[in-house]
């Protein structure tokens, strides 16, 4: 079974909104998929509820309860959405469960500074130092053309982790989310530079770069 966590300590970075669509990105290519929602608020969860039956099947599995102990064997992939406020030993606990892990980062002066300490506690711990778990960074929610953006944009091309992609602001994600769906799943004429923008998302976690 894969683990790919999407995690950040700060809260409102979009982590559940990327663990939805990662989730939805591997069912739509076949595999049998899980999705583990560590959030009391089950954002990932209330997403899966209202996805349609005609789309590929997705388990989802309530973390914040009983940890990832209800996630059927037969699992190929299992998407982490792990919870807000998260260091030290906690972080650690996390972290050994993943092999694949996917930090998204916002473009303001709050959300850059809070990344910056959470990505440099977690390229200490030992299993990322070891590489036996692999690390990559997302802008989220962007709207090019800005300084903020510019200047996040300058932050994360310098880190020791592949900076994967920036994914713009766009309600198309909103529009998926309450539709239970990713954005791979909508129309083309709605999401094709969406799908742009995933591809190298997609293309890193498809290789082997993105794996232990």
């Amino acid at each position: 079974m894969r683990h790919v966590m999407v995690m950040n300590a700060k809260g409102g970075c979009g982590k559940s909104t990327l663990a939805t669509n990662i989730a939805s990105y591997f069912a739509k290519e076949g595999h049998t998929v899980a999705l583990a929602d560590y959030d009391p608020q089950r954002s990932s969860l209330d997403w899966l509820a209202v996805r349609p039956e005609d789309l590929p099947k997705i388990t989802g599995v309530a973390a914040y309860e009983d940890g990832l102990r209800s996630a059927p064997r037969d699992t190929e992939v299992l998407v982490i959405d792990a919870p807000a406020r998260t260091h030290g030993a906690e972080m650690n606990e996390l972290v050994r469960r993943a092999e694949t892990i996917i930090v998204p980062v916002l473009p303001s002066p709050i959300d850059l500074k809070a990344s910056s300490h959470f990505i440099a506690e977690l390229l200490e711990l030992g299993k990322v130092q070891r590489e036996q778990a692999r690390v990559a960074v997302v802008a989220n929610r962007v709207r090019e053309n800005t300084l903020m953006f510019d200047e996040l944009d300058q932050y994360l091309d310098k880190l020791k982790v592949p900076y994967l992609t920036a994914l713009r602001q766009s309600t198309n994600y909103l529009r998926a989310y309450q539709r239970g769906m990713g954005v791979f799943e909508l129309p083309e004429y709605l999401a094709r530079p969406d799908w742009e923008q995933w591809t190298p998302v997609t293309k890193w976690l498809g290789s082997k770069k993105s794996q232990p």
